[in-house]
């Protein structure tokens, strides 16, 4: 494909990202002003809120600054009317990464995965500085630098992540090939770093899907505080599908929180709280009702959902394992050696950036620290998943005679003077013997 078409779809999926992710906040904030204000309220007010949404889920800390009319209003008392609100919905970073990542692997396909990555972040950096630049406000303010850099790397960085997987798939005739070329000059290094990113894919997915799996059930069984959370907060329809499209936003964060619970370490609702299976120490919650579903206290036998990350981990090993099968590498211990360090260390990495994204704060004093903490969990998730991939690397294989591993026998010549070909066996009596007569058996006849 032409790099000038390559270019040019690039900047077009860095286009689509900001704007799908903008409009995602724009659209339920111009809904309340028409049912809410009748349209009489100035409609130029909602755009720099929902940039500044926009730029909270892509790890943007907003300042906020609160007037003495709504201090007085609300009761709140006058120190904390400055406060950083970090948090951030994971839900619109989420949507830029996955944007992001295919947009570089498509771009490796067409054989310019580095004019179609860089093309696509300077777009991605005009953006963010357009934004900026239009969303001026006195409640919300942000340092300029953070909203500029900040959500250009989230769609920086996956899209070069999936342009280089997808040279590594594809081939880029540059730099991608040559690194191949040296790796499989050894061919029993030649499966491994496709057997380690399986592996790795595994076991980040796995643990993702923990959460969700963890929250799920939550939400089910504790359905009900979050409905009473609900009618305690006294909204109308309106008012609640807005506190609901808003949640929905932080449910990936909400995902991060479950697998940090189920891999051991936990979270924190606020300084000095802890939530995970060894037990709960809560303070006054938000009345988010989302929050809803965070356990007041916990059971012993909650220590065994990390048996769960356990199973995650050998999964992912038997994912790796299954390729070196493949490619007849393992029976070689070095390999199934980088594979188990890829799922643990980087494992461990990937949970760590999923705590440090999912953690923030969301108010004054005790409120400025929410979330789970990287270290923690980085240390149990990688632990967890070396058991379990260890388990599946190294476990003795099943003995069976493998035709491509080991070769056929091969039969040694023939003495001089000896037959050359066994003996034929002897003819079996079944298929010697004269068939009966075709005639009819009378009663005199021999059985």
């Amino acid at each position: 494909m032409n790099r000038l078409l390559v270019a040019l779809l690039s900047a077009v999926d860095a286009v689509i990202a900001a704007a799908v992710g903008v409009a995602a906040a724009l659209a339920p904030l111009t809904v309340f002003w028409v049912l809410g204000f009748g349209g009489s309220a100035d409609w130029g007010a909602l755009w720099p809120a929902a940039v500044r949404v926009w730029q909270l889920g892509h790890f943007v800390p907003l300042h906020l600054v609160l007037g003495d009319e709504y201090l007085a209003a609300a009761g709140i008392p006058a120190e904390a009317s400055r406060f950083v609100l970090s948090l951030a919905p994971l839900g619109f970073a989420a949507f830029t990464a996955v944007f992001a990542a295919r947009s570089g692997a498509r771009a490796a396909r067409a054989g310019a995965w580095i004019v179609g990555v860089a093309s696509g972040t300077v777009v991605a950096a005009a953006v963010a500085a357009g934004l900026w630049a239009t969303s001026a406000g006195t409640v919300a303010l942000v340092y300029g630098w953070q909203s500029l850099l900040l959500p250009v790397l989230v769609f920086a960085l996956p899209a070069l992540g999936g342009a280089v997987v997808g040279a590594w798939r594809h081939g880029d005739d540059g730099v991608v090939d040559g690194l191949r070329a040296r790796v499989s000059g050894s061919p029993a290094w030649a499966p491994v770093p496709a057997a380690a990113g399986r592996a790795l894919g595994v076991a980040v997915a796995g643990v993702v899907g923990v959460g969700a799996l963890l929250v799920a059930v939550a939400l089910v069984l504790r359905g009900g505080e979050v409905i009473a959370l609900y009618e305690a907060a006294h909204v109308d329809a309106l008012g609640a599908t807005v506190v609901t499209l808003g949640q929905l936003a932080y449910l990936p964060t909400l995902v991060v929180w479950g697998a940090a619970f189920a891999a051991g370490p936990g979270f924190a609702v606020g300084a000095g709280t802890a939530v995970s299976p060894a037990g709960t120490s809560l303070g006054v919650v938000p009345g988010i009702p989302l929050l809803g579903i965070i356990p007041e206290t916990v059971s012993p036998w909650m220590l065994l959902l990390a048996l769960a990350i356990v199973a995650v981990g050998f999964l992912a090993g038997w994912a790796g394992r299954a390729r070196l099968v493949r490619d007849g590498s393992v029976r070689r211990s070095a390999p199934r050696l980088v594979v188990l360090a890829a799922v643990a260390v980087l494992g461990g990495a990937g949970a760590a950036l999923l705590a440090v994204c999912a953690s923030g704060a969301i108010g004054p004093e005790r409120l400025a620290a929410v979330g789970p903490a990287a270290g923690p969990v980085a240390f149990a998730v990688g632990l967890e998943l070396a058991v379990g991939a260890a388990i599946a690397l190294f476990s003795p294989a099943r003995a069976r005679r493998d035709a491509e591993d080991e070769p056929a026998p091969v039969a040694e010549p023939a003495a001089p003077g000896s037959a050359a070909l066994a003996p034929a066996a002897p003819p079996d009596d079944a298929e010697t013997r004269p068939f009966p007569p075709t005639g009819p058996r009378f009663p005199h006849d021999e059985p």
